[in-house]
């Protein structure tokens, strides 16, 4: 096949893994027409239709199918030795793609990396703000943030914040009308701000005393999907609600909001950055990495300890 048909290949997985053309056209940077006029082409000389176009989709056919996953690892393997040629640069250079909820963005990666990003300007972060669980090798991110046990065994996880605790929260208004809870079933006589999981079931609120558990399904008139929502309606004085304390703190320590239940909300381990086994990892992507790492003791490993999974997808959720 001609060289110039690289290109054309490079097109068709792009094109493939998006499933959309404008998408592809923007990621290498050319015009949609000549993206579809490169596909064409490469269509025409292969004698064989390698996309399903339709007005909302496209999608590879059985042949682009094979083509993809024969070529797309390919693709990737150099852009990977690409990325390792950086060090020979006087400077660290590349792009490092990191999936992640909008919370632990904001306090924890992007503080982290600001002295880097500062220190380094070839070096690029691109963050996809989800708040579920994405395969980051299907869909090609260099890393993920979780919690503990929602990492998968063949991951490695780095640590890159301390242990986080759930909390229960009003506001002094809505205490001065309803009894203070002393155990988690007194919730079921409150008004609770529910929150919407990505599954479409109302999160259980579950709770962690030593050795004993308690879940409780509570009820209110308010459901997000967001915890910024839920904090801003727990102020408002309009229920009680439960997410990690970290969101509560600033509001407690001014006395907006008033915590309740603490000794039912035992610590659990906190944020990891997690990402395959690479054997040449970019300068780019290892820098990312240190700067990001937290400083912790034997017991914080990310499987030393199993908290409820559905509170550790509840606390990564809707940041």
């Amino acid at each position: 096949m001609a060289r110039r048909n690289l290109n054309d290949l490079l097109s068709f997985v792009t094109v493939a893994r998006e499933g959309s053309f404008t998408r592809a056209a923007a990621i290498l940077g050319v015009t949609q027409s000549a993206l579809s006029q490169a596909i064409r082409g490469l269509e025409e000389q292969l004698e064989i239709r390698l996309l399903t176009r339709t007005t909302r989709s496209v999608s590879p056919t059985p042949a682009g199918e094979r083509l993809l996953n024969a070529i797309g690892s390919r693709f990737d393997e150099i852009e990977g030795e690409l990325d390792a040629l950086t060090e020979l640069r006087d400077k660290p250079a590349g792009t490092v793609r990191i999936t992640c909820g909008d919370h632990v963005l904001r306090t924890t990666l992007l503080p982290k990396l600001t002295p880097v990003l500062r220190r380094y300007p070839d070096v690029h972060v691109e963050f996809d703000v989800n708040y579920g669980f994405r395969d980051i090798v299907a869909d090609r991110f260099d890393a993920g943030v979780r919690l503990g046990e929602a990492i998968d065994k063949d991951m490695i996880a780095v640590p890159i914040g301390p242990q986080l605790r759930m909390a229960v929260a009003a506001s002094p208004d809505y205490f001065a009308s309803h009894p203070i809870p002393r155990k988690p079933r007194d919730l079921l006589d409150h008004i609770c701000i529910n929150m919407r999981q990505s599954g479409g079931g109302l999160y259980v609120w579950d709770f962690q005393k030593r050795n004993q558990q308690q879940n409780v399904r509570v009820e209110g008139q308010l459901i997000f999907n967001t915890s910024t929502h839920i904090v801003e309606a727990a102020l408002a004085g309009l229920g009680i609600a439960y997410l990690p304390q970290e969101e509560f703190e600033p509001h407690i320590a001014q006395g907006r909001l008033t915590n309740v239940l603490d000794e039912w909300c035992d610590p659990f381990p906190g944020y990891y950055l997690y990402y395959p086994s690479r054997h040449q990892p970019s300068p780019a992507f290892s820098l990312v990495v240190d700067a990001l790492r937290h400083i912790t003791g034997p017991d914080a490993s990310p499987r030393s300890t199993s908290p409820p999974t559905r509170r550790l997808q509840k606390a990564t959720k809707g940041k």
